[in-house]
């Protein structure tokens, strides 16, 4: 497994968040050494996920400073929809990902790329209910669990969380 001390993540959360796409990733991450910092956008002091997980966030995005991550994870369910409204949120993921640092996205997840106007001219996935978006957006849609275009790593759903996660730690070892 890669060893990822060192390095440090910033994880999106708010309500409505799919609890296996939030938690597996930071899970994984933090096993491989990384220090991973969950990233709320301050609208609560914990949300809950789709099946009632809870996170608390470790800091809010008023907090923070895209400088100071190696890259960032978006996890789906309906969290994004909330995500993309802040303009603190796009700005941190648009700095995260001129910087060429991995940015991780699962499911609904790239409705915050594609907010951040950041997916023209790429290759991504995501769930399918949201492929026109992605496709709306400029990027090319395509159905594999994990797609990885530079710096951007994309998946489907829950199902895809083994080969995201591979994925991600292997971005971040390099």
């Amino acid at each position: 497994m890669a060893e990822l001390s060192g390095k440090r993540v910033a994880v999106l959360v708010e309500e409505g968040f799919e609890d296996l796409e939030l938690w597996y990733p930071v899970l994984r991450l933090r096993e491989a050494g990384a220090t991973v910092e969950v990233i709320g956008t301050g609208s609560a002091p914990e949300y809950r996920g789709k099946y009632g997980l809870l996170s608390r966030p470790d800091k809010t995005i008023d907090q923070v400073q895209a400088k100071d991550y190696d890259g960032l994870v978006v996890p789906g369910g309906w969290a994004p929809d909330k995500l993309r409204r802040y303009s603190a949120v796009l700005a941190f993921v648009r700095e995260i990902f001129a910087a060429q640092k991995p940015v991780g996205a699962i499911c609904h997840a790239p409705w915050v790329l594609i907010s951040a106007g950041v997916l023209k001219g790429r290759t991504a996935t995501s769930v399918v209910a949201i492929k026109d978006d992605v496709e709306n957006a400029g990027a090319s849609w395509v159905d594999r669990p994990v797609v990885q275009d530079g710096n951007l790593i994309t998946s489907r759903k829950p199902d895809d969380l083994p080969d995201f996660c591979r994925t991600l730690i292997a971005a971040f070892a390099r």
